[in-house]
């Protein structure tokens, strides 16, 4: 018998969807259209999305009962309530109990009239000014959300406050200078070649902005301009504490766009997939218009600006899931599956998106493309520090007196930052802790922020830099409440393909809950998190925890190892 290797796996959902037609994000659409004012459970609606489809009802069950949006019940007024992190930290979790008790349900459930349903999610992208919730698709954030909601109240939703701090913006030039975007592509394309951009970006030192930090030249690289070859937009901004990717999205979609383009000519790909967040319906609309301008200005389109070069762009709702802003996860999201972390190898770049070599970028990424290679790669690697090049948008919550998006330089000191950039806390109140780079990202105590802002500085303190966003806790929360928090979103984001994560997620809640220290038995659970789960993920859930004994020191005993 000839061995399988992990590279010919046979993947029954993706051989299913290959004598279909591959269906794949028309399924989530259709099951987002069936799941729209129904509070009626996948099992009544799904199966005959997939009969349409020419699918078996199992096809349409498993993303109808996974992801968040399709499994929540609807009413014809849906309101989602966020209870992430910065939103959790400005009120202390109260505003979900406030939320429940104007709309007279809970999270997670619908009026019996079918009128009204509730839905709590992880981050809306209004960190900067929680709590928050969408009413459909209009924002409402701040102390009064629950009158708001109520209607006694006008909805407040103001803009992202973004500023640079760098005296040249590689990210901000159009948000804050207002600096067209689209002055890149027409002359590469024409005049350039794949072979000039790849230098330029390797010479820059660009690294993933999405949290693991990719050499970005060395994606390309890999996937060698293979035929067929995907170029992946990941707009599935979920780091509770982080908007950076909403406010390019709503802000300057175009230069997104031109970074899409770049990469795209640099990887031999000729098609796009942009994927937004369906948290994010602004930055849904402004791309999704962005192309359609992208396809009447000849920036995309069979032959491009007049070349043999030919770019098609297509932009995708997510349907909600913090695990499938993973590559693996979100490829599969793509393809209308689950959004679960895949084994590895293979690797996107050999095999991703219908097997396709796939490069996948998180937004920020991207709009730093088209500054590289009109200004060359030298350029960007002089700024930053030495190995870790360049600039980073950095979120701060609401607790700060400044919150707010400021483009820095990587290796800019965290305490910097935090006083002169936010300028400390709000009113006065006292830092307690403070949480880098997502929920599980990591915490720092307010004395411990003499920390340059890279991500080999982070690590070596117990944090991680992630998406670079910066919530802040005051006094006001207690320890244990934060404690819970964390696992809270662990339990209620793994994606439960690995049991130790989806196992683990659980039975460390319990212990979170017990209002004891956990001892031994977080101990040992902990080795098993961080040894055995399939991914990211559930790996980082232990650091993250420790992290935050360790920034609270004696106020929770039992956690540090």
């Amino acid at each position: 018998m000839v061995p399988v290797g992990p590279a010919d796996r046979c993947d029954a959902f993706r051989a299913l969807a290959d004598r279909r037609g591959r269906p794949g994000d028309r399924l989530i659409e259709a099951l987002a259209e069936a799941r729209a004012g129904t509070a009626d459970t996948p099992e009544v609606w799904a199966p005959a999305v997939a009969a349409g489809l020419g699918l078996p009802a199992a096809a349409a069950l498993g993303p109808a009962s996974y992801y968040a949006d399709l499994a929540t019940p609807h009413g014809r007024r849906h309101v989602r309530v966020c209870a992430a992190t910065a939103c959790f930290a400005a009120q202390a979790g109260r505003h979900l109990t406030e939320v429940e008790h104007e709309l007279g349900i809970t999270a997670g459930t619908a009026s019996p009239d079918g009128a009204t349903s509730m839905q709590a999610v992880r981050c809306l992208g209004y960190c900067y000014a929680g709590p928050a919730a969408l009413d459909g698709e209009t924002p409402c954030t701040g102390p009064t959300l629950a009158g708001q909601l109520a209607g006694r109240e006008l909805p407040q939703a103001p803009e992202i406050p973004a500023a640079d701090d760098t005296g040249d913006p590689v990210l901000l030039g159009g948000v804050v200078a207002g600096e067209p975007a689209w002055q890149v592509w027409p002359r590469v394309v024409a005049a350039g070649t794949p072979d000039e951009v790849q230098r330029e970006v390797a010479a820059s030192g660009l690294r993933g902005r999405g949290g693991a930090g990719f050499r970005v030249a060395a994606k390309w690289e890999a996937v060698g301009r293979a035929p067929g070859t995907v170029v992946v937009v990941n707009g599935d901004e979920g780091d509770p504490g982080s908007y950076a990717d909403r406010l390019l999205m709503e802000a300057d979609p175009a230069r997104v766009l031109e970074g899409l383009a770049l990469a795209c000519f640099a990887c031999g790909a000729r098609r796009g997939v942009v994927l937004v967040r369906s948290e994010y319906p602004r930055a849904l609309a402004r791309m999704r218009s962005a192309v359609g301008q992208a396809y009447a200005d000849g920036h995309f389109g069979s032959a491009v600006h007049g070349t043999a070069t030919a770019v098609d762009v297509q932009v995708v709702e997510g349907a909600g899931s913090y695990v499938a802003g993973e590559e693996t996860a979100l490829i599969a999201s793509l393809e209308g599956d689950r959004g679960c972390a895949r084994p590895r190898p293979p690797y996107p770049t050999e095999r991703g998106l219908w097997n396709a070599p796939t490069v996948v970028h998180n937004v920020e990424t991207l709009a730093a493309v088209p500054w590289i290679v009109c200004r060359g790669g030298e350029a960007y690697a002089r700024r930053g520090a030495l190995d870790e090049t360049g600039t980073k948008l950095v979120c701060l919550s609401e607790r700060f007196a400044r919150p707010g998006a400021y483009e820095v330089e990587l290796g800019t000191p965290l305490e910097r930052i935090v006083t002169d950039l936010g300028g400390g806390l709000k009113d006065g109140a006292e830092l307690a802790v403070l949480q880098v780079g997502g929920p599980l990202g990591g915490f720092l105590a307010s004395d411990a922020l003499d920390v340059p802002l890279t991500a080999a500085d982070l690590d070596a303190r117990g944090a991680a830099l992630g998406h670079a966003g910066l919530v802040a806790f005051d006094q006001r929360v207690a320890p244990e409440d934060v404690m819970r928090h964390i696992w809270q979103f662990a339990a209620a984001e793994s994606c439960g393909a690995c049991s130790p994560c989806r196992v683990g997620s659980y039975r460390g809640l319990e212990l979170a809950a017990m209002g004891t220290p956990p001892g031994e038995a977080w101990e040992r659970l902990s080795r098993v998190l961080a040894e055995a789960s399939l991914c990211a993920f559930g790996r980082r859930i232990p650091p993250a925890v420790y992290s935050l004994a360790r920034a609270y020191g004696d106020r929770l005993p039992g956690w540090r190892s």
